[in-house]
Formats: C-alpha cells, structure tokens, sequence
C-alpha cells in the first residue's frame, strides 16, 4: 500500500512544535507594546470597542441622488432617512449634509438645520452652497417676526 491511501492518517505537523516566544530584542524594540497589549485586553473586556463604519462614496452618491428625488417630491421624511444614510457611508459627505440640512429646514426643525449648515461650512467654509448656508443659518437664528398691521 502507498503512502497516500484513503485512511485518515496522523498528521506532521503534530510533532513540529511552533515558537510563540517574542524575539530576544522584542522589549527594547517595542518598549510599549506590553502596554497597548493591556490597553487593548482592558477595552476588550468593558465592551469599551471604537465602531467602524462602512466606507462606501458609490453608495452614499445613490443614496443622495435618491434623497434629492424625495425631496423634489416634496418626501421630506425619505429624503431625511436616505441623505442621513449617505453620510452613514460617508462621513462628512458636504452634499449630503446641506442637503440634510434643507431637507430639516422644509420640516420646520431650525435647530437641527442650523446644526447641519455649521457642520457644511466646517467642510467647505467656502464651498459653492457656503453663501446659502451662512444665508440660512442667519435666517433661522433670526425668524421674521409676525406682527399684525395696527399693534
């Protein structure tokens, strides 16, 4: 009989043991590593773990262009789920976020909107919506006041 017949066998590796020793060099090459090491066991163990998300700009233009079909609709409510699902795929997505911020501005929410305008300039303090946004945030913070003719 061969070698290699169709009987599980033993395996080779088995008798080979692997050195998980660090280098003899590794404490003065890597003088903190012992540290982060804790650090990360620690964050590991309170549940105290960074999210990541998704990093997507193909998916975050659909999901724009999709916002602005809502919005010409006058959908308010799905062109708000669908330009904050953009900026879920990325971040700081200018775009996306003036947009939002029309989009909140049209469903009477200024505050809201006032945020997502300061956060567009913080992205592109001179972008080509820059004007409009500053134009609008002065607009919220400063509503025209209703008062009747004769009072």
């Amino acid at each position: 009989m061969s070698e290699l017949d169709d009987e599980p066998g033993e395996s080779s590796s088995k008798d080979s043991a692997l050195d998980l020793s660090p280098p003899a060099d590794d404490a003065r090459a890597h003088p903190k590593s012992g540290e982060a090491l804790m650090d990360a066991e620690s964050d590991a163990e309170t549940g105290n773990v960074g999210e990541f998300h998704p990093w997507d700009p193909h998916r975050a233009a659909k999901n724009v262009e999709i916002g602005d079909f809502y919005f010409k609709q006058k959908n308010y409510i799905g062109a708000e789920s669908r330009y904050r699902e953009a900026l879920y795929y990325k971040n700081n997505d200018a775009i996306a976020t003036f947009r939002l911020a029309e989009c909140l501005e049209k469903m009477d929410r200024p505050d809201e909107a006032i945020l997502e305008y300061e956060s567009y300039l913080k992205i592109l303090p001179y972008g080509p919506e820059a004007p409009a946004a500053k134009k609008a945030i002065e607009r919220l913070k400063n509503p025209p006041t209703t008062s009747k003719p004769g009072k």
